[in-house]
């Protein structure tokens, strides 16, 4: 193998690459990039076994070939090379990157003891989603699901597909988010229900933010679900299992509701959770008459409150909630105001953004119990 490539554009190829990368390795492959050059392109490659991307860039292409090549160091060799022209060439120890005046030698694994990549598109049935809003849904969603190895159904985030409409639905069991949005083009068809995991949504997202492509195409094989997006393929393992029935949880009573400035409110829980308990993150929430009273304590350090001026007059209620939930929700909406919906101290409550913009969205969260 021998070719010339773009820095920049390699180096844009190989960071995406990087989240991909097996880290244990287990298998020593896995740490290593499969690199195809033929045409006037190379083609990289890097898996873990339960997830895979495929990526290419322009090359001039002087001698086809495939090689593997650890992914970390060829990342930051590439990294910290000028812009220019790199040139990599294969030769009988190893493989050979080169910029102006610097050369490097590295060694490689030979390319069939890389895992074959499961072959599916376009061989499978496929749809369009739109950009725009899967990024709204992933942003708003995946902050929410599980990191508990022992509920892998909740590690990751639930889409579900259904004529026109689109949603993603996430939950660890103490909180749930629902995010939902239209799509073109798709005004019949059968629901489809898929449990997509926490890192092909985290690097579908990445892919996304690299793009300038306005749809994204999704495909799903028997146990393998394919995401092209701006020429790059993300191949992710399905999560077999059953996920909860959300709509359950949502709670339909809740007749008690406060609206509060979003930049305000979370300006006050990053104070007051100064003092909250490192352990339980609780703070609490004393809700009277036109005012909302937010305050922590912890033993060892002390306690801090602030209040905040609302439109209420309903009967005094005191709710607490883990601190995190309530901030990262707040953090992952864009409107100037959100809304409180609630019924007492112990049932689930719900925070909604205001006059959301091409999405609905709903936050429950359970309350603390001290």
């Amino acid at each position: 193998m021998e070719l010339v490539v773009s820095k920049a554009n390699l180096q844009r190829e190989l960071q995406l690459l990087q989240g991909i990368v097996e880290r244990k390795i287990t298998i020593p492959v896995l740490a290593n990039v499969l690199v195809e050059a033929d045409g006037n392109e190379m083609r990289l490659s890097a898996t873990d076994l339960d997830f895979a991307l495929r990526t290419r860039c322009e090359a001039s292409v002087e001698k086809p070939g495939t090689i593997t090549i650890p992914a970390k160091k060829f990342f930051e060799i590439v990294r910290a090379l000028p812009e220019t022209d790199v040139r990599i060439e294969e030769d009988k120890t190893g493989v050979k990157i080169a910029a102006e005046r610097f050369e490097s030698r590295m060694s490689t694994l030979p390319p069939d003891d890389f895992p074959a990549l499961p072959k599916a598109m376009p061989d499978v049935a496929t749809t369009t989603l739109p950009v725009a809003g899967l990024k709204h849904m992933i942003g708003k969603t995946l902050f929410a699901s599980s990191a508990e190895d022992t509920r892998y159904f909740l590690n990751g985030g639930l889409l579900v597909l259904k004529g026109s409409q689109m949603s993603l639905v996430a939950t660890d069991g103490h909180r749930l988010a629902l995010v939902k949005a239209t799509r073109e083009g798709e005004a019949e068809g059968e629901e489809t229900k898929d449990i997509i995991p926490k890192k092909a949504l985290q690097e579908l997202s990445r892919l996304i933010g690299e793009s300038d492509a306005e749809t994204v195409t999704i495909g799903k094989g028997e146990n393998h679900l394919f995401v092209e997006v701006g020429g790059r393929l993300l191949i992710s393992r399905l999560v077999d299992g059953q996920y909860p029935a959300y709509d359950r949880v949502i709670p339909k009573s809740n007749d008690k509701k406060i609206e509060f400035d979003r930049d305000r409110l979370l300006s006050v829980l990053r104070r007051v959770s100064l003092l909250s308990s490192e352990r339980s993150r609780a703070v609490k929430f004393h809700i009277g008459d036109h005012a909302v009273k937010v305050t922590s304590d912890s033993p060892d350090m002390g306690s801090a409150e602030e209040v905040l001026p609302v439109d209420y007059d309903g009967p005094d209620v005191q709710i607490c909630f883990n601190v995190q939930y309530v901030q990262e929700f707040l953090g992952a909406v864009e409107t100037e105001r959100v809304v409180l919906e609630f019924k007492d101290e112990v049932s689930q409550a719900v925070m909604k953004p205001i006059e959301p913009q091409g999405y609905d969205y709903l936050y429950v969260v359970m309350p603390m119990r001290l």
